[in-house]
């Protein structure tokens, strides 16, 4: 008879002393906490949307190499014919494959601190090193800091958002070239947030035999599609698809993801509302004393505030949830991100702010 083990001698230690990823309840909050498009697609949109559903034939696997839907991305994304595309339910199953594909013994995974959660947790998972190199006091890239890094790990593969997620910040183009041409390893640019940047380096992929592209549709309005994709040299791709689950991405994500790209020009308009916005939200944050707002090319605005925790708090208690950063990381000590929602979201939660500021006082 088998002995009965408990997870502690199964598991892997590095797994028991994580975190599962929180996810906060949000029911009946007005959330602005997950960076989503807030707007939801046309009426005639979705009445499209509901025939392909009730005609889509979910008793059948999907297509496993999704060859419409890469061809109508490589149409709405300007994607050269040189470059393939690998797909993956969200960005965060491609940065698995990136991981798990690299996790030779003793390499390394590299990016900046603060940065994107998952870059550090899918290290975790992939069973490969990782080194966060923190950025600079005003979230810039310190490149001095990251050249050393290279030099002494050696990363099979580094990670940068762009902009970068929690800051907001687009880094310095020239700056992460010249990161591209000092490493041996691959460089994957995360874009999730491109349509509110007006800045990508999709046209560098020619140009740097070790760059890699990362975009996805959640921050566009398709969160609830799970859609990521990777754009890069065939000879990195073909390589990495032998990583990917089949089926990873379903007939559902494929009809809907499809038929809405083409229609670019409803995101491109919700995207430019969203920025409207942000600068709206901006203009206003900057008026309050003792707030430290950053800029921001995101659909998102962080700010540093005095008493974040409760001030996190009241928010909640008044139905408005957004993003506590405090304690995450030092560079983001009382630091508070807030999600550009709609108009009436983003009034209620200015408002909000300015109460609970106003009883402190």
């Amino acid at each position: 008879m088998p002995n009965f083990y408990n997870p502690e001698q199964i598991i892997r230690p590095e797994i028991l002393t994580l975190s599962a990823y929180h996810v906060s309840p949000a029911a009946g909050m007005i959330k602005l906490d997950a960076m989503e498009n807030p707007y939801p697609l046309p009426p005639v949109l979705r009445n499209e949307i509901a025939q392909l559903a009730a005609n889509a034939p979910v008793n059948r696997y999907p297509d496993a190499s999704a060859t419409s839907l890469k061809a109508t991305l490589r149409q709405a994304l300007a994607i050269s014919e040189d470059m393939d595309i690998l797909l993956g339910n969200g960005s965060d199953e491609i940065i698995q494959i990136i991981a798990m594909a690299v996790a030779r013994p003793d390499a390394v995974l590299l990016s900046v601190e603060p940065a994107f959660v998952m870059f550090r947790m899918i290290a975790t998972f992939a069973n490969i090193q990782y080194v966060g190199v923190p950025l600079n006091k005003d979230f810039s890239l310190d490149l001095e800091a990251m050249l050393a890094a290279i030099a002494k790990h050696k990363p099979a593969a580094i990670f940068l958002a762009y902009p970068n997620n929690p800051t907001g910040n687009l880094f310095d183009a020239d700056t992460i070239l010249s990161i591209i041409q000092a490493t041996s390893g691959i460089v994957i640019i995360d874009e999730a947030y491109h349509a509110f940047a007006d800045a990508s380096l999709m046209n560098k992929l020619a140009e740097y035999p070790n760059l890699l592209l990362m975009r996805t549709l959640s921050k566009l309005g398709l969160a609830g599609l799970r859609l990521g994709l990777l754009v890069g040299r065939p000879k990195w791709l073909v390589q990495l698809e032998k990583v990917r689950l089949p089926y990873n991405v379903g007939i559902m994500t494929q009809l809907i993801a499809e038929k809405v790209l083409h229609h670019t020009d409803v995101l491109l308009e919700q995207a430019e509302a969203i920025k409207s916005e942000r600068r709206k939200m901006l203009a206003y944050l900057n008026t309050i004393t003792n707030i430290e707002v950053f800029p921001s090319d995101a659909n998102f605005i962080l700010f540093r505030i005095h008493a974040a925790n409760q001030i996190f708090q009241a928010l909640k208690q008044r139905k408005i949830l957004i993003k506590n950063l405090d304690g995450t990381h030092p560079l983001l000590e009382n630091c508070l991100r807030v999600t550009v929602g709609t108009p009436d979201e983003n009034s209620q939660f200015c408002a909000a702010l300015h109460n609970i500021l106003s009883e402190t006082v």
